[in-house]
């Protein structure tokens, strides 16, 4: 399996108009707070905030077997790391500009939102989250059911 780092480094290479920096601490941060069986199916950088004129705040999306987790190293001190499970998560709402795009991720608690990322990119971002939380979810109300069940 691809390490968080080359997954990212893939996708900023299939999509260069995308705006992120300091993609190898970003991914660093995700490594450690992975799971013992946890793997990153798919990942991303970009712009962790919904202003398209702010470019100083990037941030990396993993999509593992188990959750999404975001995950930004501090310029000066410190690291934020925001997990979304299945549980949790409502809907994601994509928005195409002319060069850009923006994706918002809406939990029960919070949204998340990454901007000034490649048009041409949101569809294989929407895909790849969206089917991952489909299925997570059925197996989460199928254990829900079976619980209430009991």
């Amino acid at each position: 399996m691809a390490s968080t780092y080359e997954l990212v480094r893939e996708f900023r290479r299939k999509y260069p108009a995308t705006i992120c920096w300091r993609i190898k601490q970003h991914c660093k941060i995700i490594d450690k707070n992975l799971n013992p069986n946890e793997r990153v199916n798919f990942a991303f950088a970009a712009q962790y905030n919904a202003s398209h004129g702010s470019i100083f705040d990037t941030g990396v999306l993993a999509l593992t077997n188990e959750r999404l987790i975001i995950a930004q190293d501090r310029i000066i001190i410190g690291y934020r790391v925001n997990t979304i499970t299945p549980d949790l998560y409502n809907d994601l709402e994509v928005n195409a500009g002319i060069i850009w795009g923006m994706i918002t991720i809406d939990t029960i608690k919070e949204t998340a939102t990454f901007s000034n990322i490649s048009k041409r990119a949101l569809p294989e971002i929407q895909k790849n989250i969206t089917a991952f939380m489909i299925e997570a979810k059925k197996k989460y109300k199928s254990r829900e059911e079976e619980k209430d069940s009991k």
